[in-house]
This record gives C-alpha cells, structure tokens and sequence, in this order.
C-alpha cells in the first residue's frame, strides 16, 4: 500500500462511501483493512473520548499514540490514565522527545516562549514521524468545526506517504456533546473551567464564548497547528523514517 497513487484512490474512496456513514463505519473498515497496521494518535483532549470509545468498541487492541511532551498539564497525564481504563484501551503508548535531542536544543526548557514553531517540532512532530513511521495509516479527531483551517477536512487523506482517517470530520461540537453524555463518558478536568482545547499547558488558554475551539492554543502568536498535521520537511521525513 506503498504506492502513492492507490493511497490516494483508496482515501478517495473511503471519503465517498462514508460521506453519510457514522465514523464507527470509516473506523471499522481502516482497522479491517490494515490491522495492525494502523494506529490512532489521540492528545487525551476534552473531545478524544468520542473516537477511543469508538475504537475500544471496535478492536481495543488497536495501538494509541500518545505524544507526552513533558510540557503538559498533570490533568491531561491522569485523564489519560483514567480513561485507558476505563475504556479497556490494551495498547496506549506514550511518545517522548529524544531525551539528547531536547538536551541540546531546550536545555532550559523555555524554548516554547523562544521558538513555539521550534518547541513543537522539537517535541511533537518529529517524536510522531518516528512513531508512526512503522504504520500504514493513522487515525486522528480533527473535525471541520474546530477552527478555519480544518474547515475543509476530508475523511481521509493521504500525507507523507500514510493514510490518514479523519472518521470525525463532519461532526460539530452538538454531536460530541450528545456523544458524551449517551455514554456518560469522563470529562478533561480542565474542560469545566474553559479550556476547551488542551495542549501543552505553557501555550493553552481558555477559550472565550463565541471564539474557535482552538482559540486558546498559543494565543497572541498567530499559530494555529502544532506541525503534525502539515507536510514534513525533507529533515523532519528523515528523522521519521529513521
């Protein structure tokens, strides 16, 4: 599935036939057609109890990415923990930066105020390249909603050579709510007092009535993505690959 032309006619296809479908059919039939193969990368956000339950219903086995940047909030760590539990999730791995790596280039660990674009690749994006660099296709929570960049997210795409499935693409946050409360799963702590989209706690902030979800990631800098859903650079490809 190494070609770039039937990645890109599958993810055609896939986006076509689940157009009107629920994301648990998207879900099912990546996790039928790769196996394990496939992996879900989930940041333990205020929404990611919506597609892990999904999965857990499906094929629990399935391996979760779990980027721990070592810059997160203690709530997002034992959220984590409570719902792998609770969902009975048997393959969660938490990915970490190069222990070398952020040693020589954040040895103070202050470059998120220096550098945010610099700190994310640091401590995301190359950290996932490498994790996801032995799967085929990966899974992700994105929706449409969240803010302008995502507002023509496909179901699924093709990226760095990968298949990505975006089984929540159409969803708005009505939907996630309603899916929450049906099945009366846990809530982020931080969630209650307005942070409505949770990365690394340095560059998070509530989120103000009326503005994007993701309002509050890295306010005041103009970024809007961490990286791990832009094209990699030739350098980053390489590390990924490695």
């Amino acid at each position: 599935m190494s070609d770039a032309l039937e990645l890109e006619a599958l993810a055609a296809e896939l986006s076509a036939r689940f157009a009107d479908k629920e994301p648990q059919e998207l879900l099912r039939a990546g996790v039928a057609h790769f196996g394990r193969r496939i992996a879900l990368v989930s940041s333990f956000g205020t929404e990611s109890a919506v597609l892990l339950h999904m999965l857990a219903g499906i094929a629990p086995a399935t391996p979760v990415l779990f980027l721990n940047t070592g810059k997160l909030f203690g709530e997002t760590l034992r959220y984590r923990t409570k719902l792998v539990e609770r969902l009975g999730l048997t393959d969660c791995r938490a990915i970490a930066p190069d222990a070398a790596e952020e040693q020589a280039a954040d040895k103070d660990g202050l470059l998120w105020r220096l550098d945010p674009n610099a700190c994310c690749a640091l401590r995301k994006v190359r950290p996932l390249a490498k994790a996801v660099a032995p799967f085929e296709a990966w899974i992700t929570g994105r929706k449409r909603y969240q803010s302008g960049t995502r507002a023509a997210l496909p179901l699924a795409e093709v990226a760095d050579g990968k298949l990505k499935l975006n089984p929540l693409a159409n969803w708005d946050r009505a939907r996630v709510e309603a899916y929450l409360d049906l099945h009366d799963l846990p809530r982020h702590p931080l969630e209650a007092d307005g942070f409505l989209s949770i990365g690394c706690m340095p560059c998070t902030d509530r989120v103000a009535p009326g503005e994007d979800i993701r309002s509050g990631r890295w306010r005041g800098t103009g970024k809007t993505e961490c990286g791990i859903h832009l094209p990699l650079p030739s350098a980053t490809t390489q590390v990924g690959a490695s």
